[in-house]
């Protein structure tokens, strides 16, 4: 079965021109015009993705986000004319999975497509972690420390599950941020030490071995011994 892809854009050139390359390449589009038609269609069609412009004429694009979220975690890729950097961090901490900026390259699109069903993929068949005092249910998306449930923002977890992802591999501050947030950038290393810093107190215990271990002038790895 072809994989289902919700597209909630209104500009009808780029609708039209995201609906052929999806069917090009063996995908089922579903199009919507507007915000309330793409949440109708998301949820009486249960798309697998879900390609979003931020700005729509009648709702918000990050309220969307915030919309799915509360349903489930189906992959959200933002494709909208903001280039601005707190746009990108302000879809990505609400929950979507990546960030493209218009124009577009469409070969590029179709690559981040690729990217994220094959992330979920990988999450879908590991569907837990578990590490000293840590624990990270996937599929719910809920961190434990100690068996108590830890509050995690959307972009929080992001940063955790890459890590878990390469635990014991050092990690750099520009591929970080290029996995997170798409691109790197000055002021996005300072976000990325203040949103270490806040994971670090939610889920360390111990100064002396910390799990995130920094590694000085080049990024961070997840302890695994």
């Amino acid at each position: 079965m072809n994989r289902k892809i919700l597209i909630i854009e209104d500009d009808q050139i780029i609708l039209k021109f995201l609906t052929l390359a999806l069917k090009t390449h063996d995908y089922e589009p579903i199009k919507a015009e507007n915000g309330a038609i793409g949440m109708n269609y998301f949820l009486s069609h249960c798309p697998d993705l879900v390609i979003l412009d931020l700005g729509l004429p009648d709702i918000e694009g990050r309220e969307i986000i915030t919309n799915i979220r509360k349903i489930n975690q189906t992959p959200i890729i933002v494709i909208s004319a903001r280039g601005r950097e707190a746009d990108k961090v302000d879809a990505l901490d609400s929950g979507a999975d990546d960030y493209i900026t218009k124009p577009f390259n469409i070969g590029e699109v179709l690559a981040r497509i690729r990217v994220v069903f094959r992330k979920n993929r990988i999450m879908q068949e590991k569907k837990t972690f578990e590490y000293e005092h840590l624990k990270i249910d996937f599929e719910k998306h809920r961190v434990f420390v100690d068996e108590t449930v830890v509050h995690f923002t959307p972009i929080e977890f992001k940063l955790l599950e890459l890590l878990v992802e390469n635990q014991g591999k050092v990690l750099t501050h520009s591929f970080i941020q290029s996995k997170v947030w798409g691109y790197h950038t000055d002021d996005e290393y300072k976000s990325l030490r203040v949103f270490m810093t806040s994971i670090r107190k939610k889920i360390e215990k111990h100064d002396r071995n910390p799990l995130i271990r920094t590694e000085i002038g080049v990024g961070y790895r997840l302890r695994d011994e």
